[in-house]
């Protein structure tokens, strides 16, 4: 009988019509394994058929049992090879979900009963009672996965355990992310923070001017409490020995320049000078200071500052103008402070930064200093008229502008001040790392020319000075003469 793929498909036949695969000399392979070759004698031929299709004997059928394979079917000494149709059965998937997708040698286009095709064909030889493949079925998709004890069910999915692993360390690593993001945040907000210097409307509150001008401050008497080479007289004794005097236009502070070696009593101990302080105490305001004339000159240490000197360091300490020796290096505006006090802040000025803590007990008590330019203290200053020294100091921080004589601001002038209007200040304190209010309080306006002392005893050999200093302002009463202040007028505001 003929047979091709079309009367061994199920969908056109009956089950009972189909043939026996026994009857056709079939020899069952395993899935996993592919066909098991049963190979003839060596020595015998093999006879090609001159059709296809057709089935003349099958001298011995190997068929299965329970036990194995053995021979039931009857031997012939003719031997035919034939190319039959075998069937191939599907895989089932539920030995494996991956079974599901492979193609087993099935073609692809569909039959037009929906399923597809039919198998296609291979060789098999009859010969001296045994069969044999003599074509190996050929297969679109053989390779199978490997099978394993610990296999899981499904393929490609992790362990629980490791996929738990998995998500621990991606939340780790995003736990971290944020927290780096958060603290740079932080970092750069930090660093850009800066206080708001909003405009005030300022009205005055105090005036400092005239012939008495000194008659708003208490004389410090007494030996210098930095250690200076000076003797601080009283009111009395200053006017006597001219060393300080007021009129209309000025107030002058000066050094003593009468005593020298051969005076009784000499300036051994120290050549005497004046302090003064404000008799009214400030804890916030705008400060203008008119300042015609500065001090300087081998051995001097003047300043004009604010603080409370019953309660230093803990009520702060503000050097508006402050230079030692020949102060060529120009005016220094510094803060004092207790501890909690630091200028490592975003700051707008155009002086030079000296130190940013603002600690007393750091540096040697240097504080947060601020350095001016060469021509902002000393001869080059007094040379150029002087001019003005103006300090706001509020809740926001604390700032200060030094103008020339020929650039003083038409509303200071006018005592109209307006900060907000004068441009970036020669030095600014703001309150980012520091709070005004806790630091500065109790304040007064103190003007003085110390000699010698902690700051100018460590900077005298470097300052290009000769001797040591002591022994410089003992001896050398006319070293002195431009060692004096000279006051226009103080006005002080208060933010309305």
């Amino acid at each position: 009988m003929s047979l091709d793929s079309s009367s061994l498909s199920q969908k056109s036949r009956p089950p009972s019509q189909l043939p026996d695969r026994r009857e056709l000399g079939y020899q069952p392979f395993e899935y996993w394994k592919g066909p098991k070759r049963i190979l003839p004698p060596r020595a015998q031929p093999i006879t090609k058929p001159s059709s296809t299709g057709t089935v003349t004997r099958i001298e011995e059928i190997r068929l299965p049992n329970r036990s194995g394979y053995t021979s039931t079917a009857p031997q012939h000494k003719l031997a035919v090879v034939h190319t039959y149709p075998i069937e191939k059965v599907r895989p089932d998937p539920s030995l494996h979900p991956a079974l599901a997708t492979t193609n087993m040698g099935w073609e692809q286009p569909h039959n037009v009963h929906g399923g597809q095709a039919g198998p296609t064909s291979f060789q098999v030889r009859d010969a001296n009672g045994r069969v044999e493949f003599v074509t190996e079925p050929s297969y679109d998709n053989q390779e199978l996965p490997p099978r394993a004890n610990n296999m899981s069910r499904y393929v490609g999915v992790q362990p629980w355990y490791k996929r738990k692993r998995v998500w621990l360390i991606s939340a780790i690593v995003l736990i971290v992310a944020i927290i780096v993001a958060v603290v740079a945040g932080v970092l750069v907000s930090k660093a850009n923070r800066y206080p708001d210097y909003a405009k005030l409307n300022y009205s005055l509150q105090d005036t400092y001017s005239g012939e008495t001008f000194f008659d708003q401050f208490d004389y410090f008497t007494g030996y210098d409490p930095a250690q200076g080479f000076v003797h601080y007289v009283p009111k009395e004794q200053a006017l006597q020995l001219n060393l300080t005097h007021a009129t209309t236009e000025s107030a002058v502070m000066r050094v003593d320049t009468s005593v020298g070696p051969g005076s009784s009593p000499d300036a051994s101990t120290g050549r005497f000078s004046v302090r003064v302080s404000s008799k009214k105490q400030y804890n916030s305001g705008l400060f203008i200071f008119d300042v015609k004339h500065t001090p300087f000159g081998c051995g001097t240490w003047p300043a004009l500052w604010l603080v409370d000197e019953t309660e230093w360091p803990k009520s702060g300490e503000i050097d508006v103008m402050e230079a030692v020796n020949k102060a060529d290096n120009g005016n220094q505006m510094t803060l004092h402070t207790s501890d909690g006090c630091d200028m490592s802040v975003k700051r707008k000025m155009t002086g030079e930064v000296l130190h940013k803590d603002c600690f007393n007990e750091t540096n040697s008590n240097a504080g947060c200093g601020v350095q001016g330019n060469e021509a902002s203290f000393g001869a080059s200053y007094n040379a150029a008229g002087g001019g003005i020294m103006a300090m706001e100091w509020r809740n926001e921080g604390i700032r200060m502008w030094q103008f020339g004589r020929s650039s003083i601001p038409a509303d200071i002038t006018a005592k109209k001040p307006d900060p907000s209007s004068w441009g970036i200040a020669a030095a600014d304190f703001p309150n980012t790392g520091c709070s005004m209010d806790s630091h500065f309080r109790n304040q007064s306006i103190i003007a003085n020319i110390d000699l010698c002392g902690q700051f100018t005893n460590a900077v005298y050999a470097e300052s290009g000075c000769p001797s040591n200093c002591s022994d410089f302002v003992a001896n050398n009463p006319q070293a002195f003469k431009d060692a004096f202040w000279e006051f226009g007028a103080f006005d002080v505001y208060k933010a309305s």
